[in-house]
Parts: C-alpha cells; sequence; structure tokens
C-alpha cells in the first residue's frame, strides 16, 4: 500500500527539549511544522538539572516562562561541589552578570517527564503539529538534499511528509543522524559509565544551598545528588569504563558500594530510601555519551541536541545544548525560509556557534576533572589532561572541533594543551580563594568568575538571558569572525551592520 503523502515547511524529529524549542519558534515565524515523536508524552528521560540560559532565555522565547513557575520545580542557585583537594563542599553560583544578578539568576532540577511535556505542548498551543507515537522509519534524500521522512502512525498506516527541512532532535540512541553524514567521534577523554536511580528521604544542603545540584568525588568517580522535591532525590554514579566489571550482577549493591565510598553522598542518604515502583523504580545506566558528530548539518537536514553531540554531565549542560541548539537551527531555518540569505552561509554560523559552545563546555569539564586531587586513583589518574600524548590530542581535537570545521583554534594539540593546564590551574586557585559551600556572590567569588574558563562558558549563555529578558531591545555583537547577529526578535540572522 502506497504511504499516505503530505507536506510540511519543516519536519522536526523528536519531542524533547531540542526539538520543541526548535518547532515551536519556527511556528512562531508562521511556518507549518510537524513534529513527529515515537513515544506518548509523558515519558522519562534523564537530565534533570536547567542552566539559568534554558530558564530565563529559551524559556521566555517559548513563552512558557509562566508554565515552568506553575510546575513548582526546585530552585537552584547553581552547583555544589566537594571537588578537588578542598575536603569542604564549595559552591558555584549563577549570579555572574550584573544586569542579571536577580530572579534570573537561578534555575530549576526538574523532572524531565513534567519538564518535556510542557514545553511539547506549548508547542502544540504555537500551532506545531504535534504526532505522539510516530516513529521516523525512513529520511528521503536525493544526490542534492534531504527532502523529508516516512513514518509510520499510531495505527500503523505509513505516511510520506515532503519539506523543505528535516530536524533530527532525536536523541543519542537515534541512527537518523546518520543521513548528514560524517561519523559520530567518542572522546577519549569522558569514557565513562553512570549508573542512576531515585531515592525518598535523603538529606538537603543548607539554605539557600538546598536546590543546589550536589556533584562530589571519590577513587573510581564522581556522584550527582539531585533534589527534584523536598522528597525525592535523582542519585547517579559516574565511573571510568574500566570499572564497568563491577557493573555485572546486582547492581543495587554496585551503586550501593559506590555511594559507601562517597563519605558526604553516604551522609546525605543516611536513611533514605531507594525508589522501587514506578517510572523511578528501576535503577538504569547510560554508557559512551561524550561525543559529537563530524558534521551537523547538509542541504535539507539539521542535528540538534544529542543527535549532534553530548557532553559529560558534571556541568548539567545536556538540556542546555539541546535548547541552545534549537534556538540557533530555528534562526538558520527561519531566515532560509524567508529568502534572506543562503542555506549554506546561515547554517555555517549554526555549526560554528554549536561548536564553539561545546568546546568551552568541554575545556571547562576538562579543567574540572584536572583539578582533582586525588591523583593516585585510576580514575583521575586518566583524566588528567595534561597526560593527554600526540595521538590523544589530535583525537580530542577532532572531537571538540568537528573535523571539518577547519577552525584554526581546534587545529593546535600543543595550544589546546596549553589552555587546558593555564584553565585548570586557574580554576584550582580560583576555587581554594572562594571558599566553603556558603559563599555569597561577593569579592570571593569573583576570583571563579574571573578565571578566563568560566567567563567563557557563561557568556553565550548570558547572551541567550538576555536576549530572553529583553526581547526586541537585545543587541548583540557577531560571536564568530565575519558572523551573523540575530534579528530584532531573535527569531532569524541578519548581517552584523
Amino acid at each position: 500500500m502506497s504511504p499516505i503523502i503530505e507536506s510540511a515547511a519543516v519536519v522536526v524529529i523528536g519531542g524533547g527539549p531540542g526539538g520543541s524549542t526548535t518547532a515551536t519558534l519556527l511556528a512562531k515565524r508562521g511556518h507549518r511544522v510537524v513534529l513527529l515523536e515515537k513515544e506518548t508524552f509523558p515519558r522519562y528521560q534523564i537530565g534533570e538539572s536547567l542552566l539559568p540560559s534554558t530558564v530565563h532565555g529559551i524559556g521566555r522565547m517559548l513563552g512558557v516562562t509562566a508554565e515552568l513557575e506553575k510546575a513548582a520545580f526546585t530552585v537552584k542557585r547553581g552547583g555544589s561541589f566537594r571537588w578537588g583537594t578542598n575536603p569542604v563542599p564549595w559552591n558555584f553560583l549563577f549570579a555572574v552578570a550584573p544586569e542579571l544578578s536577580g530572579p534570573t539568576s537561578t534555575a530549576y532540577q526538574v523532572e524531565r517527564m513534567k519538564f518535556d511535556d510542557i514545553l511539547l505542548r506549548n508547542a502544540a498551543d504555537n500551532g506545531v503539529d504535534v504526532r505522539e507515537n510516530s516513529p521516523v522509519t525512513e529520511v528521503v534524500s536525493d544526490d542534492e538534499r534531504v527532502r523529508g521522512v516516512r513514518y509510520t502512525d499510531p495505527d500503523g498506516a505509513e505516511h510520506e511528509i515532503r519539506a523543505s527541512f528535516v530536524v533530527d532532535a532525536s536523541g543519542n540512541r537515534s541512527r537518523v543522524h546518520q543521513n548528514v553524514g560524517g561519523e559520530r567521534l567518542y572522546s577519549d577523554f569522558f569514557q565513562n559509565i553512570a549508573l542512576f536511580g531515585y531515592f525518598t528521604g535523603g538529606k538537603r544542603l543548607p539554605a539557600p544551598d538546598s536546590g543546589n545540584i550536589l556533584c562530589a568525588a571519590f577513587d573510581e568517580g564522581w556522584i550527582w545528588y539531585i533534589p527534584l522535591s523536598d522528597e525525592l532525590t535523582s542519585v547517579g554514579v559516574v565511573i571510568a569504563r574500566e570499572h564497568a566489571a563491577e557493573l555485572q550482577g546486582d547492581q543495587e549493591q554496585a551503586m550501593r558500594g559506590f555511594i559507601d565510598r562517597c563519605a558526604i553522598v553516604k551522609d546525605m542518604l543516611a536513611g533514605a530510601t531507594r525508589v522501587t515502583e514506578g517510572v523511578y523504580g528501576e535503577i538504569r545506566t547510560r554508557k559512551d555519551y561524550s561525543y559529537t558528530n563530524s558534521t551537523f548539518h547538509r542541504p535539507g537536514m539539521v542535528l540538534v541536541g544529542d543527535a549532534a553531540c553530548f557532553i559529560d554531565p558534571v556541568f548539567s549542560t545536556g538540556v542546555h545544548l539541546a535548547t541552545y541548539a534549537g534556538l540557533l537551527a530555528a534562526r538558520s531555518i527561519n531566515t532560509v525560509l524567508a529568502g534572506e540569505n543562503t542555506e549554506e552561509r546561515v547554517f555555517a554560523e549554526f555549526e560554528g556557534r554549536y561548536r564553539r559552545e561545546y568546546r568551552v563546555f568541554y575545556e571547562f569539564l576538562s579543567a574540572f576533572y584536572d583539578m582533582q586531587g586525588n591523583e593516585e586513583s585510576y580514575f583521575w589518574k586518566a583524566r588528567k589532561v595534561m597526560n593527554f600524548d600526540a595521538s590523544d590530542l589530535e583525537a580530542f581535537v577532532s572531537l571538540v572541533g568537528g573535523v571539518h570545521s577547519g577552525e584554526a583554534a581546534f587545529t593546535d594539540a600543543g595550544r589546546l594543551a596549553g589552555d587546558f593546564r593555564e584553565s585548570s590551574g586557574a580554576l584550582a586557585d580560583a576555587v581554594q580563594k572562594t571558599g566553603a559551600m556558603d559563599t555569597e556572590t561577593g569579592d570571593r567569588m569573583h576570583h571563579l568568575f574571573g578565571t578566563p574558563v568560566v567567563r567563557e562558558v557563561m557568556a553565550e549563555m548570558n547572551n541567550v538571558q538576555v536576549r530572553g529578558v529583553l526581547g526586541q531591545d537585545a543587541r548583540e555583537l557577531p560571536l564568530l569572525e565575519n558572523g551573523l547577529v540575530p534579528s530584532a526578535d531573535g527569531l532569524a540572522w541578519t548581517e552584523a551592520k
């Protein structure tokens, strides 16, 4: 039987934060957008700790600020770290930019089932044709470009949607990304496995930091501790792949064993009970989760979120990178569909900005790992950035830059090694000067925010926040050399004046 043929301006594959963001910002420009999601929402997802740029930047552009407030998610001011040589936990606070030092310097810890559902329903409210339980079976293309997709609806009928653009936001497990070409490059540095579950009755950090994510290092790795509500806590153990054998068999016992080796988390969970029923009732694993595709775009198709890249979760970057990419992709597609610039030009801007954001977070996270003081542990020895040999650095450069990027900053391995050495040293020194967990955003915090690696990490996040808060009053300079700038409404690209 022949498939049912229809057409749209854009097809978005995947209803997570990246897909919903892209679809909504396209629909706001009046385009017909069909979003295909293989599951039925709400559904479980990991990646529960958000950054301010997602909440106050992307969230305001999407129009979900009120819904997020209504959901009463846990408010977080930043992150608390038992990391490096300092035995006392220290804070990383979001109150960096003076113009955003009030309510917009916070973010949320979210149950992704609720958060993702808010974004998907908001997409539908903005005119996106949302179709759940509709898995994509094939990407339709020819030698020139991608032309659309084929999918199966909930009744089993086959459809073909012909579109000017296809956005793959289908996550890390989908193989749809292969239609863009290139290859998926896995990190030689972050080859870790995460083992995670949920607990009730866990302790909270002292106020006002009770909503912070806690990241605590121990010999074999580190643990995240995310307060999702007054009662529910997400706990994940991140270890090197070399320790994978310890996960064979009883995962409950393995997880408890790792928690017992991390004194601060063991204390936080004293008296707590692991959830054993419902959607939060199982212990889950994820591995091989630091990678990037060598290319993010081909004519007619673009990768967004985990379909394009993902990085170690110590700084909660997953949803940020996904929604940021959704914003960049929507700007690029809106510009082409309006006939205001070429596909080649706008997607060079998309890929350049996206890779830059990935690179600065990679450098930041590498500096974090490099400042861990327990050098007797194999896990930390293996992750000392300066232990890279030439071949490791070449692989790393390919990872963060993309083998087709051609950016000079990504092709000088010696310079990159020097930058990392300087970044991790400055970060470790700043942490010592910053002090303990009760640190406020005063003079001591300026040591941390004054380091180049932290300043660069925050720069584009602040741009996104300013755009969300100020809207058409926001004015941005080009981020890339000879690059484009956002239009007045933030939904397209325009040439810099």
